[in-house]
Formats: structure tokens, C-alpha cells, sequence
């Protein structure tokens, strides 16, 4: 992946995190964890091993669970968009 895709990618991952807001907190309120959770996307392809990154993530910083599903749901959306970045020519 080139540098402008990789850019691109991230840009895309880090505003769907935050229209996510899983706990209804505010964009902002989440700077750390989507930062975290697109440096995992960068070598996690699977849609699993990426939801228990993003569930581990947000609960360690919130004490608070995030149903699985939930995190699958997101982490397919993170995935179409690094691979729709690959794709780009």
C-alpha cells in the first residue's frame, strides 16, 4: 500500500470510529483508543482478531464492555476500508 492509500485509510478509519461513539460520549472523548485501533488495522485482516482489539481497547480505557457483536460490526467496516484502499489504483 502506497503512503497516500495508507493516508487515506487512516483518514476514513479514524471518522468512522468517531461517528461510532460506542458509549455516547462525544467524538473527541475517544483521541487514544482510535488511535490505537487503526495502528492495529494496519496488520490485523481478520474481522475477529480485530472486534477483540477494539473490545479490549475501549474496555480498558472506559472500564466498561462493548457487546462482541458490536465490535465484529465495526471491525468488518474498518476492514472493507483498508482493502477498498489496496484496491485503489
Amino acid at each position: 500500500m502506497s503512503i497516500l492509500e495508507n493516508i487515506k485509510m487512516n483518514r476514513t478509519a479514524v471518522h468512522l470510529l468517531e461517528s461510532w461513539d460506542p458509549f455516547h460520549l462525544g467524538p473527541e472523548c475517544y483521541d487514544t483508543e482510535i488511535a490505537d485501533v487503526v495502528a492495529a488495522l494496519q496488520s490485523i485482516d481478520d474481522p475477529s482478531a480485530l472486534a477483540k482489539t477494539i473490545q479490549e481497547t475501549y474496555e480498558y480505557s472506559f472500564e466498561e464492555w462493548i457487546p462482541f457483536e458490536e465490535c465484529v460490526a465495526i471491525s468488518y467496516k474498518l476492514i472493507a476500508i483498508k482493502f477498498e484502499a489496496k484496491c485503489i489504483i
